[in-house]
This record gives C-alpha cells, sequence and structure tokens, in this order.
C-alpha cells in the first residue's frame, strides 16, 4: 500500500470502516468468558478446574483470559488513535468515552450490588464500592478490592485511565516522524518485556498464587496495574500510526493468526509473568494492524462477516454482562457439577443467555447512550464512531 493512501488524516479513505477488528472483538470477549467458564465450577473433570490450580486444558484457558484483555487494550489504543479527527477537543474525546463505558459498567455494579448482597447474602464493603463506581478500583493492589462487585470491571479502571491520558498521549504520537514509528513500536514492546522481571526486582518475597502461577504481588502490578498496561495501548496508537502512514507491516492477517495460535501454546510455559503480557503482545498487535491493512485494501474476511461485526458491536455489554450470569445461571441451575457433556451443555445454556442479555444492554443502553454523547447537531447524522469499532476493554 502507497503511503500516500493516508497522507491526508482527514479524507474519507483514512476513516475507513474496519469491520474484522469488529468481529475481533468478539473472539477476544469469548476467550475472557471461557476463563470464567471454567472458574465456575460446572465440570466434574479435575483436568477443566482451576481449583486449587490449573492444569491440563484449564491452564490454557487461563492463557486465554490473558490474551483477551491484552487484544482489547492494544485495540483501543489502536481505534481511538484511527478514529482521530484534527482539531477534535478533550472534552468532547472524554464526554464520548463516558458514555460509551460507564452506563454499561453503572448497570452491572447495581446488579452485582443486587445479586452478591441480596440474593447470595454476602457482604458487600461500602469503601470497595466507591472506589469500583469511581473506577480507580485496580490501582489497589489488594485482591477483594480490583476483584470487586462485577470484576470484569478491573478492566474499565485500566480503560478509564487511559482515556483520561489520551489527549495528551496523541500529542506526543501524531508527532513520531513517520519513518521513525517502528522504532517507537519497539521501545514500548521493549519496555513492555522488561516489565516481569522489574515486578520481581520490586516485590522479591511476595506471597505465591497456585491459580496465577506467580507471586500475587508481582501478577497485580503486571496484569492489573493501570500505569503498566498502558503500555500496550500506546503500542496500539503507534500500530495505528504505522497503518495510517503506510508504513509496510511485515506479513499478512493469515501469518500473523496463525504466530498468534502458536505463541498462545507455548506461553504459559515461559518463566516469570511473561505469560500474562508480554509473550503475546507482538502477535496480538501485528494480527490488529494486519486485519485493518485487509480492511483496507477491500480484501473481505470471515471476520468482516454480518454475523461477526454484530457479536462485537455487542461485545462490549456481553464482556460487562458475562460473569454475572454465569454466577447467578449456575446458582440457578443447581450450583452444581456434571460429567463433561452436560457441563458444556450447561456452558451453552449461559453463553446464549449471556448473548441475549448483551443484547437488551447494548440496545436499551450502549446506543442510546452513544447517541446522547453526541452534540445535539450531529444526532440526526450517523455517529462518528461507527466508522471504527471501539472497544472496552475490551478486558
Amino acid at each position: 500500500m502507497p503511503p500516500s493512501k493516508f497522507a491526508n488524516r482527514n479524507s474519507e479513505d483514512a476513516r475507513t470502516r474496519l469491520p474484522s477488528l469488529t468481529g475481533m472483538r468478539f473472539i477476544a470477549a469469548f476467550s475472557v468468558f471461557a476463563i470464567h467458564a471454567l472458574l465456575t465450577p460446572v465440570f466434574a473433570e479435575k483436568s477443566l478446574q482451576m481449583f486449587p490450580a490449573p492444569g491440563g486444558t484449564a491452564m490454557l484457558m487461563w492463557q486465554s483470559g490473558f490474551v483477551g484483555v491484552s487484544f482489547f487494550f492494544i485495540l483501543s489504543g489502536f481505534v481511538l488513535a484511527w478514529s482521530m479527527r484534527p482539531g477534535a477537543g478533550a472534552r468532547s474525546f472524554w464526554r464520548r468515552r463516558f458514555f460509551k463505558i460507564y452506563p454499561n459498567h453503572l448497570l452491572t455494579l447495581v446488579a452485582a450490588i443486587v445479586l452478591f448482597g441480596g440474593v447470595f447474602q454476602m457482604p458487600l464493603d461500602l469503601t470497595t464500592g466507591i472506589l469500583n463506581a469511581l473506577l480507580v478500583h485496580s490501582f489497589f493492589p489488594q485482591m477483594e478490592i480490583w476483584t470487586s462487585f462485577n470484576s470484569v470491571s478491573w478492566s474499565l479502571s485500566n480503560e478509564a485511565f487511559f482515556y483520561l491520558l489520551f489527549p495528551l498521549l496523541w500529542l506526543a504520537v501524531g508527532r513520531i516522524r513517520p519513518e521513525r514509528l517502528w522504532l517507537w513500536a519497539g521501545v514500548v514492546v521493549g519496555v513492555i518485556f522488561a516489565v516481569p522481571p522489574a515486578a520481581a526486582l520490586i516485590f522479591p518475597d511476595g506471597p505465591w498464587d497456585p491459580l496465577t502461577r506467580s507471586p500475587y504481588l508481582e501478577f497485580w502490578f503486571t496484569s492489573k496495574f493501570p500505569p503498566v498496561r498502558l503500555l500496550e495501548f500506546v503500542f496500539g496508537m503507534i500500530l495505528a500510526r504505522i497503518v495510517m502512514t503506510g508504513r509496510k507491516v511485515p506479513l499478512n492477517l493469515g501469518s500473523w493468526t496463525l504466530v498468534t495460535v502458536v505463541v498462545f501454546f507455548v506461553a504459559p510455559y515461559l518463566p516469570l509473568t511473561y505469560p500474562q503480557v508480554a509473550a503475546m503482545v507482538v502477535p496480538l498487535g501485528l494480527l490488529i494492524a494486519t486485519g485493518a491493512q485487509a480492511d483496507i485494501a477491500g480484501r473481505r474476511t470471515w471476520l468482516a462477516g454480518r454475523p461477526m461485526v454484530w457479536l462485537g458491536e455487542i461485545s462490549f455489554a456481553f464482556y460487562m454482562c458475562h460473569l454475572l450470569v454465569l454466577n447467578y445461571g449456575h446458582t440457578l441451575l443447581g450450583g452444581g457439577s456434571w460429567d463433561t457433556p452436560a457441563a458444556l451443555g450447561v456452558l451453552a445454556i449461559l453463553f446464549l443467555a449471556s448473548l441475549a442479555v448483551a443484547w437488551l444492554m447494548y440496545t436499551l443502553v450502549e446506543k442510546p447512550m452513544m447517541r446522547f454523547s453526541r452534540p445535539r447537531r450531529a444526532r440526526t447524522a450517523e455517529p462518528a464512531e461507527a466508522a471504527v469499532p471501539v472497544t472496552a476493554s475490551s478486558g
């Protein structure tokens, strides 16, 4: 693709729709569903159980949760950089981001309070609830804080931090000379790879967590702490500029799909906390970049088909509601463990229920709120963000 393709960021070509990335979003959301499905004790088969420590198939599913969230963070930086327009103000950006993520967060937070406090009669801490409501809870290493209420919202705490900094980050990333973009991408990846040994030095004597197969504080610092996860977001922003400026991305979508699958199976066996983020960051980032290039070139992929795009559109709502559906649905169905065929049947029912709830949230909450977030004069036009797949964090 010639560099001049994206020389003018104001052109319509520069805002090409990216349906393949929208389809990818649902695969990432489903990978998080898979790990939470195993954390729900539906399987009697030991190789599929997560406690006291993951083994066999369960270990790979545990890896899938890391992959899904990392994908969302990289994609979030990519699509927000991709959708930036000259002269766009920080205030309007923050307004759109607030109405994108907070209504679904508030809805699922209230649902979690009702579910855990009312149905399960669990004690709820007011201070922890306030931290969760303010989306600052992933800054705290205590597991009872960052996993509080609807525990998947820890990733929204990270996303809120990313959004707060994005206007400043864009001032820096937007000024990188095109010929130096790959160099800066490499620098960011290098810092990401330095995080696991740095975490081991910062927290040398922490307690070991058998579930995460790493010292607990190292796990939190590497996989939950927003300033550390910001690196993936910035990597996504730089990759967006690489694609926008027509820089050559090595290999293609199919090749990076294969690399991603291979690294996925290898990653759980790496030392320290490398499996949680660093191992997958390059293949995931280049999977996103080559997916965008395929859409730009007009190469239709199965990811860009109508079913996958629809699933991608509701993926944020699916991500936000699925754990609550799993928890309550498992209890409603008797709270037991079953042999593998029956357990898979139970999970299929809970998956479809999660999709139904996600569709309702998307239709009745997310779309109306995103429409409301636009200036009144623009509400009769097509939404500005319809051109790109806006992610949650997605994880």
